[in-house]
């Protein structure tokens, strides 16, 4: 799958959003924000207060498939 280097919506770069604060980013969330692109761009779109409800939902998920589901729950 290809991800186009900026995401139309919103001007960030992929690597701007999957860099941003991401000692806070639980790395199971970035990987699948990477594999949903829709996901990706749709997050990067989001204020900053709406990215960190998104990320705080994120680190409770204890599973690849939990943080799957979450995901693509999100951003349906």
């Amino acid at each position: 799958m290809l991800i186009p280097y900026f995401l139309s919506d919103s001007g960030h770069t992929i690597s701007e959003v999957m860099t941003m604060r991401n000692e806070d980013i639980p790395i199971g969330f970035t990987m699948e924000l990477a594999q949903h692109e829709n996901a990706l761009s749709a997050f990067s779109s989001l204020t900053s207060d709406q990215q960190r409800q998104v990320i705080d939902g994120a680190k409770q998920m204890k599973t690849r498939q939990e943080m799957r589901n979450y995901v693509e729950n999100q951003f349906k």
